[in-house]
This record gives structure tokens, C-alpha cells and sequence, in this order.
């Protein structure tokens, strides 16, 4: 069987002429040691400094340069994704790493617009984080778990994360979804009937399953929650 050239056996190169320079921020000395450990085992990098918190990691990457900055944008002093843009001004040449305990799919998708170029969660530190580095030093975004070349495919990847989040939040079905859309553009339930090919009790019995779910009663609290809650796409919006 051939390997998959997007796994991570497949990303890492045999040798590297130089080894890759990088600032480890993170607000816990045993997750810098930890990732210290891990990065020194490979023989491809150089910690050339840490930082206990964003103000220290911005300074740090200005002076150092970088190729990387491994963030934790939790950290104290860390203003997130403005964290994030000042270093890409301030030192163009560093990627941005972020390391992290969850993935929420929004403040990625900010991040990622403000010039990250890779997410590796914290419980996948060992198996990933080498691997993601390279990726991103070699130019690459890494997200997933796996390198990706654009960032348009990226923010794709998050926009169906979230998308799949708020299903799972609100457990509401693809044709409720689509539903809540029309209510939305202002359809009426006549109209949804005959844009689905559907009666108007099949219509009514969505609606009446949404609002259940959702707590609300009237069609206007439902536009207004959808848009608040971004369950349908800013063109589909009025």
C-alpha cells in the first residue's frame, strides 16, 4: 500500500541543512520543557529562547527572528490575534504556530486570517508537533493534523468545522438548516413548500421541530437567533 503524502511519515524530511529556529511561549514551564524535549529528540530545531507570555514572545520574535514561534494564545499578556499580526509585521519571516488544549473553530478561522499558520492541539504534542513545524517552516499551513498548501483550504476546512459544530450544537437537521435559511430571506411557508417540492405540513411540522429545539416560538426570534448564530451563511442573509 502506498503511503498517504499528506501523513506526517511522509512530511518529515531525512535531513535539513540547517536546523529550524524556534521561540517556545507558553505560560507553563512543563509544557516548554515538554515541547523542548520533544523538538530536541528530532535533531531538526534550535529553541532559541521561551516566553512565559505574549508581550515576552512578540519582544523576543522582533529580536530573534524566528522561523517559528510556537504560541499558546491563552498565555497571560497575550491579546490573541493581535498577538498574531504584530508578529507577521514585525517579523515577517517567523510563522506562527499556535499550541493549544481545544479547538473552536471561529477564533481559528481569526487567527488563521491574521497570519497563523498552524494549529497543533496539546494531547497530540508528541505525534504532531514536529511534523507541523517542518510544514510550516518548509512554507506550508498545518491544520487537521495534516499539511495543507493554501490558506483558502484552511479556512474551507474550518468553515465546514463550524458549519458540522453548530448541527452538533443545536441538533438540527440539513433540511431544518435550510429551512431556517428561507425563514430567514423572508420565505413564506407556501413559498419553502414549493421551493423544496414539499407540503405545506412538512413545512410547518420543520418548523415547529426547529423552534422546539432551538426554544424560541415565533418565525422573527428564529431569524434573529440564526443570524446571531450564524446557522446560515452571511450571503444568505438579508
Amino acid at each position: 500500500m502506498n503511503a498517504d503524502p499528506g501523513s506526517p511519515r511522509m512530511q518529515e524530511p531525512a535531513r535539513r541543512e540547517s536546523p529550524v529556529r524556534v521561540i517556545v511561549a507558553d505560560d507553563h514551564p512543563v509544557v516548554r520543557i515538554g515541547v523542548r524535549n520533544v523538538l530536541a529528540a528530532h535533531g531538526y530545531f534550535t529553541v532559541v529562547a521561551e516566553a512565559e507570555n505574549g508581550a515576552q514572545a512578540l519582544a523576543q520574535s522582533v529580536e530573534l527572528r524566528p522561523d517559528i514561534l510556537l504560541l499558546d494564545v491563552q498565555m497571560p499578556n497575550t491579546a490573541g490575534a493581535e498577538t498574531i499580526r504584530q508578529v507577521c509585521v514585525r517579523s515577517p519571516e517567523t510563522g506562527v504556530v499556535l499550541l493549544t488544549g481545544a479547538i473552536e473553530s471561529e477564533p481559528l478561522a481569526e487567527a488563521f486570517n491574521s497570519g497563523a499558520r498552524g494549529i497543533v492541539l496539546k494531547s497530540a504534542l508528541t505525534e504532531q508537533i514536529a511534523v507541523a513545524l517542518l510544514a510550516v517552516a518548509d512554507g506550508y499551513y498545518w491544520a487537521q493534523g495534516r499539511r495543507i498548501e493554501h490558506l483558502a483550504g484552511v479556512l474551507a476546512e474550518l468553515r465546514a468545522q463550524v458549519k458540522q459544530e453548530q448541527n452538533d450544537r443545536f441538533h438540527l437537521t440539513r433540511r431544518e438548516l435550510e429551512v431556517v435559511g428561507l425563514i430567514v430571506k423572508g420565505y413564506s411557508n407556501r413559498d419553502i413548500a414549493k421551493k423544496f417540492n414539499l407540503s405545506e405540513e412538512t413545512v410547518k411540522r420543520h418548523l415547529s421541530n426547529t423552534f422546539e429545539k432551538l426554544g424560541i416560538s415565533t418565525r422573527l426570534e428564529l431569524a434573529i437567533f440564526a443570524i446571531a448564530h450564524k446557522l446560515v451563511p452571511p450571503g444568505d442573509q438579508p
